[in-house]
């Protein structure tokens, strides 16, 4: 709060707080971009939910990010803010490249859904008979 406050970034930045869950999908539909430079992350479904939303994100280049984003978003070193900035500055600065990353991470999302998922899981299921 007080770097936001000192570097005069307090009309430009809103901190949010908790979001209700009917909420996420106008916000991620108003977003630029998502971020979640996080060192965990059990599944990663901000990411998902944004691409599913066509909007770009930037995440960490580790954890369970890399199998959820696949190709459709930046990948970056969550330990380096030069990463990070490096990141959010090639989809903030690419206009062409947000377009690429929203239709990208619209077709990475339907991957995910409840149909797969059900249908993976009685793959496996029925594998063990």
């Amino acid at each position: 709060m007080q770097k936001i406050e000192t570097e005069g970034l307090k009309n430009s930045i809103k901190l949010m707080g908790y979001i209700d869950a009917k909420d996420l999908p106008g916000l991620y539909n108003g977003a630029v971009l998502l971020t979640l430079p996080a060192l965990y992350e059990g599944f990663g479904l901000p990411p998902l939910e944004a691409m599913g939303c066509g909007t770009p994100v930037v995440v960490s280049n580790i954890s369970s990010m890399p199998e959820v984003v696949g190709d459709a978003g930046i990948l970056v070193d969550p330990k380096s803010v030069d990463s990070i900035a490096d990141g959010l500055l090639s989809v903030l600065m690419d206009k062409k490249l947000q377009h690429e990353l929203a239709a990208k991470g619209i077709e990475r999302a339907r991957e995910f859904s409840w149909e797969n998922t059900g249908r993976k899981t009685l793959d496996v299921m029925e594998s063990l008979k």
